[in-house]
């Protein structure tokens, strides 16, 4: 309101505070009709002057953002979104390289099937043990047992954690088994997980590569991709065949971006455990974990936690698999080394000095 009389006072007006004047008595004295359109009118306008003196102020807020890093206020353009691309690097003297490193072909995109891309009921893995325990007359595996074996490849588990054989022909008949009982146990129905189906068709607009990694046989594995119709989707399929020991050695996903033609640190792995995690920065990769069948606070060691991969955009991954490296174009510094004098030559230097001055 003070702003609004102050606008009036500077454009010749005596300020109004009411429809009706107080004379000195502080009687109320009633005002013609002309007075009271002028009253009204010189009212309208210094409305629109103190509106347009808030939006200044908004304008001038909003041009402003905070750099968290220097705690100091920066200038910034409004509506500057998305915030800027950590990939791209405008010291790169090769265009080509630059355009390259904005674009999304630079990077790659390791899945796993369960729990990341389709859904997943963990209640179904333990069954399946506890049935082939019984059918093998051994004792059922504990449940910290099983915790310990998830992710692992059949043959690995039950060799090295159960100990119920080590004779190649056994493991591998007890592993097939244990197959059947799952995909029994499973229905052969897969379903996406919310926002997985719209993640993966932005990355496969952005030409990102993609891989998925699982320890099922390739045989399961391709029947459920598909099921579901993303056959041709992803451009490595890595499974139990392809590698000797599964999580939480790295080797699923080593082989992966080899296939990919990617260095590690140019790949993001998606996975849904701890053993996944650990498995990923093993392999020297980001994780993004997704909190599917654990709670966010127990996925705390990856480099992102969501609950939904349609929560990443792509400048999300930019900044995971922003590297510094020679084929980025960021060169090392080469270190100056410092030539130190001899003492005794800088003291008879000295001395010489003084004698020619003293002549």
């Amino acid at each position: 309101m003070i702003e609004s009389v102050g606008a009036i006072s500077l454009l010749g007006y005596s300020p109004i505070l009411g429809h009706c004047l107080k004379d000195c008595s502080f009687n109320r004295v009633a005002m013609s009709p002309n007075r009271l359109n002028r009253v009204w009118s010189n009212r309208t306008r210094a409305m629109e002057l103190t509106k347009e003196v808030y939006n200044f102020k908004e304008e001038d807020r909003f041009s402003k953002g905070f750099d968290y890093e220097s705690d100091s206020v920066v200038d910034r353009k409004p509506g500057l979104w998305p915030p800027n691309n950590k990939a791209d690097n405008p010291s790169l003297h090769n265009p080509l390289l630059r355009q390259e490193r904005m674009g999304c072909g630079w990077l790659g995109a390791v899945f796993e099937w369960e729990g990341v891309i389709v859904e997943d009921n963990p209640d179904h893995e333990k069954q399946a043990w506890l049935a082939l325990a019984q059918e093998e007359g051994k004792s059922p595996p504990p449940s910290f047992m099983l915790r310990r074996i998830e992710g692992m490849k059949n043959e690995q588990a039950i060799s090295e954690v159960l100990c119920w054989s080590r004779d190649p022909s056994q493991l591998k008949r007890m592993s097939l088994r244990k197959e059947q009982i799952y995909q029994a146990l499973q229905g052969g129905v897969y379903r996406f997980r919310d926002g997985s189906k719209e993640f993966i068709n932005v990355l496969t607009r952005y030409n990102i590569p993609m891989a998925l990694v699982s320890t099922r046989p390739r045989k399961n594995l391709e029947e459920a991709i598909g099921s579901i119709g993303i056959n041709g989707v992803f451009n490595v399929v890595v499974t139990a065949e392809d590698v000797y020991r599964g999580k939480p050695d790295p080797e699923m996903f080593a082989y992966a971006a080899q296939l990919l033609q990617f260095i590690p640190e140019r790949c993001i792995v998606f996975g849904n455990s701890n053993l996944t995690i650990e498995a990923a920065h093993e392999a020297r990769m980001k994780c993004v974990a997704v909190a599917s069948k654990h709670p966010v606070y127990e996925l705390s060691a990856a480099d992102l936690v969501v609950r939904w991969l349609d929560e990443l955009s792509i400048v999300d991954l930019k900044n995971l698999a922003d590297v510094e490296s020679s084929e980025f174009g960021a060169e090392p510094e080469v270190e100056m080394e410092l030539e130190v004098e001899d003492d005794a030559y800088a003291s008879s230097r000295v001395a010489i000095d003084d004698h020619d001055d003293f002549w």
